[in-house]
């Protein structure tokens, strides 16, 4: 199996088991929705099985929810959009096709400061936009370095945190969560 599929059947296992905890199923009642197996959906939410795109339909659709959304990936890495000297008036920094609920941010951190933030919960994504000064953007398994006019658009199912150096930092963040 390759590091792709594996990623794959890792999401697909994820989201299915999340969405059917989520609505309160248990594993015989999602059977009875989809009439697939409780056995084929057990190794599903295992990620040991290997389903054909209608038996992904028929669990997205007793779930409703979107093909998309059974089988969508979560972000490894960073989206980094910097600022160019030949900005126009406007510019779309980032964007997302999904249906989701959004909270959005501006914040002011101080010089030499850490912002630590927990988790915000399996399927979300964080959108920074730096409007002055500088900052790094840690997660334990990367690290970004943002200035003035730089957009990240990031997983944020872990935790992370924003440093600043020695100047303060104004920074407008979103989070975007599953609408389930």
């Amino acid at each position: 199996m390759t590091a792709l599929s594996e990623q794959v059947r890792a999401a697909i296992a994820g989201n299915v088991r999340h969405a059917r905890r989520t609505r309160g199923l248990s594993i015989r009642d999602l059977a009875d929705r989809c009439g697939f197996s409780k056995a084929l959906l057990s190794q599903i939410e295992r990620g040991l099985a290997n389903p054909t795109v209608e038996v992904l339909s028929g669990i997205a659709e007793a779930l409703e929810l979107s093909f998309a959304d059974i089988t969508r990936t979560p972000l490894y890495e960073p989206q980094v959009m910097r600022r160019t000297a030949a900005d126009a008036a406007a510019r779309t920094l980032l964007s997302s096709v999904d249906r989701r609920r959004f909270e959005i941010y501006e914040s002011l951190l101080p010089p030499e400061h850490s912002h630590e933030s927990a988790p915000h919960g399996r399927g979300s994504e964080e959108f920074a936009y730096v409007v002055s000064g500088a900052v790094t953007l840690e997660i334990a398994t990367w690290t970004v370095r943002l200035r003035a006019g730089d957009a990240v658009r990031f997983s944020c199912e872990v935790e992370h945190s924003y440093q600043t150096g020695a100047r303060a930092t104004r920074l407008l963040t979103m989070v975007s969560m599953p609408s389930d």
